[in-house]
């Protein structure tokens, strides 16, 4: 059943005192450009969205899908923000939602400026909680580009379990591609 926007926006806060996970708001759009444009060298390595190209009217339509899609309960994409001062560092989100199987993807992004800051776990670990508590999720999986050593490096450091490299359907990504695959239990925690 769909839950309105503004509930979520109230009801879904998540912080660590650091880091601030809500969802995304129209103010973001403009913010969300500037860090993928800043980002083109690192991010736009591994995830296709973030190209030269990106505009306003992008993340303009990307904060609505992820607001819509949020709201159906589809996913839970959310910015990263700096808890003290509001600045967008990033996203994190759970997706491909597996209400059968309780089961999830966790994906994260930082904005080149704040790599190597650990805020990519920060706000994985967040996400990944929120799955397993209020999502009551049993497995979460963590797909990184096998020589994106960056992102395994952060799926490692929050406790997930390197399973194999396998080719997995990922449209985002253009079809059938070799993912490293990375698990998380809720009895692992």
């Amino acid at each position: 059943m769909p839950v309105p926007t503004a509930d979520l926006d109230a009801q879904l806060q998540l912080t660590d005192g650091r880091l601030q996970l809500r969802p995304w708001q129209a103010r973001d759009a403009e913010p969300l450009r500037e860090a993928a444009r800043e980002s083109l060298a690192s991010v736009g390595r591994w995830l296709p969205w973030c190209h030269a190209g990106y505009d306003l009217a992008d993340a303009q339509v990307w904060i609505a899908h992820c607001r819509e899609s949020l709201a159906r309960g589809e996913q839970y994409a959310l910015p990263v923000l700096d808890h003290a001062d509001g600045r967008l560092l990033g996203g994190v989100g759970l997706n491909q939602l597996d209400p059968q199987h309780r089961s999830a993807n966790l994906g994260y992004w930082v904005r080149q400026s704040r790599q190597g800051e650990g805020i990519a776990a920060a706000a994985a670990r967040l996400l990944a909680r929120y799955g397993f508590e209020r999502l009551e999720l049993a497995r979460i999986e963590i797909l990184a580009h096998p020589q994106n050593q960056a992102s395994r490096r952060t799926a490692e450091k929050i406790g997930a379990r390197f399973q194999a490299v396998e080719c997995r359907q990922l449209p985002a990504l253009g079809g059938a591609v070799e993912m490293a695959v990375y698990v998380m239990t809720r009895t692992d925690r």
